[in-house]
C-alpha cells in the first residue's frame, strides 16, 4: 500500500503535540490528517506548517474528516472511552495512549465492544514494550537463562509532580507503566497489591503521599516492588532489575572537569523514551497499513486499570487488596 495512512490525533497537549510531530517527521507511511482538541488554538499551533490537516473542536468531526483512516488518542484519560467507542463504530484502527480508560468498569466496556466487533482494532500505548533495554530484558527472561523469575525490583522517579497531581495518581498514572511492564516481562497476571507509605518527602506538595512503595503479587508466585517518587528533584529515572539483570543504567553525556564528573539525567519521559515512542508508533503504522493489530491490546489496558484500582484502594486502606479480573475473552487468548 503506497498511500499514506491518514491519522486523526485526538488531543494536542504535551503528548498529543509530540505525536503530531512524530507522525509528521519521525515515522514513515503516515500523515496527520486531522486533529481535535477543545482548545482549537492549541490544536492549530500543534499542526502549524503541516499541510492538509483539518482542525476540530469535537472528536466526531475529526474522525469523519476526509482522509482519516486511523486514530491516535492522546486526550486526557476520562475522554478515552467515548473516543474509542466512536472509532470502533467507524471501524477505525486506534492507538490509544494509556490509560485505556481510567476506571476498570469503563475499560471492560471497551473490551466488550471490541469483542462484539469480532476483531481487534485498538493498541494501547504502553511504550516500554518498545524500548530496546526492556526488549532485551524480556528476551533474557523468556530464555530462562537466569532460571524462573522470582522478583522484579523497579524504580520510577520524576523531577516534580505537575499541579493537581494526587496521591492516587502515583499508582494509577505513574505506576501503570510498571503494571504493564511486569505483566509483559513475567507473562503473568498481577493478583494482589500492597502500598506502603513512608514519611512524605520534603519536596512533596502539602498532602501528597510521595514517595510510595508498591508491592504486587503475581499468579505465578513472583513479587514485583516499585519505588515511585514523583518529586525527586533531580531527573526522570526508570530502572528495573530481575535477578542479576538490570536495565536503566544507560547514561547520557558525561563531562569530567575541575576534578569531578557530571552525567546527564533525562528530565522528561519524552526524552528518556523518545526512541521507544518512535518504535511504537512506527510499528502501529506498519501493522495498521497491513490490516493487522499488534502490541499491547485492549485486554492489557483493562488489566492495567483493574490492577491500578486495586492499588489505589490499598493506598487508601493501608492493606493488601486482591485484583478481581473478568474472564479473559477468547479474542485476547
Amino acid at each position: 500500500m503506497s498511500e499514506l495512512l491518514g491519522v486523526a490525533v485526538l488531543g494536542a497537549g504535551h503528548m498529543g503535540a509530540d505525536h503530531i510531530r512524530r507522525l509528521d517527521q519521525g515515522v514513515s507511511g503516515a500523515r496527520v490528517a486531522a486533529v481535535a482538541d477543545p482548545d482549537t488554538d492549541r490544536a492549530a499551533e500543534a499542526v502549524a506548517g503541516i499541510e492538509g490537516v483539518s482542525v476540530h473542536a469535537e472528536t466526531a468531526s475529526a474522525l469523519d474528516a476526509p482522509g482519516v483512516r486511523a486514530v491516535l488518542i492522546a486526550s486526557p484519560g476520562p475522554a478515552h472511552e467515548e473516543a474509542l467507542l466512536a472509532a470502533f463504530a467507524r471501524g477505525l484502527p486506534v492507538l490509544c495512549e494509556k490509560p485505556l480508560v481510567p476506571e476498570s468498569a469503563g475499560a471492560l466496556r471497551v473490551v466488550e465492544a471490541e469483542v462484539r466487533l469480532g476483531r481487534r482494532l485498538a493498541q494501547v500505548g504502553f511504550m516500554r514494550r518498545y524500548d530496546a533495554e526492556y526488549q532485551r530484558l524480556k528476551s533474557l527472561l523468556d530464555s530462562r537463562r537466569l532460571g524462573r523469575p522470582l522478583m522484579l525490583h523497579c524504580t520510577h522517579r520524576n523531577v516534580a509532580s505537575p499541579p493537581g497531581f494526587t496521591s492516587a495518581m502515583l499508582v494509577n498514572s505513574s505506576v501503570s507503566h510498571e503494571i504493564d511492564a511486569a505483566r509483559w516481562l513475567l507473562g503473568q497476571e498481577l493478583t494482589a497489591v500492597t502500598v506502603l507509605r513512608p514519611q512524605p518527602s520534603a519536596n512533596a506538595p502539602e498532602g501528597l503521599v510521595d514517595p510510595q512503595f508498591v508491592v504486587f503479587e503475581t499468579a505465578g508466585g513472583a513479587l514485583v516492588d516499585v519505588e515511585v517518587f514523583v518529586n525527586s528533584g533531580f531527573g526522570y529515572q526508570v530502572e528495573c532489575e530481575a535477578g542479576t539483570a538490570r536495565i536503566g543504567d544507560e547514561r547520557g553525556l558525561a563531562v569530567t572537569t575541575a576534578g569531578g564528573r557530571h552525567e546527564e539525567v533525562a528530565q522528561d519521559y519524552l526524552v528518556r523514551f523518545a526512541d521507544a515512542y518512535d518504535r511504537e508508533v512506527q510499528a502501529w503504522v506498519d501493522a495498521t497499513r497491513a490490516g493487522r493489530v499488534t502490541g499491547p491490546g485492549v485486554w492489557d489496558g483493562y488489566a492495567a486499570s483493574a490492577v491500578a484500582e486495586a492499588g489505589v484502594r490499598a493506598l487508601e486502606n493501608g492493606g493488601r487488596v486482591t485484583v478481581d479480573l473478568a474472564p479473559r475473552p477468547d479474542l485476547y487468548a
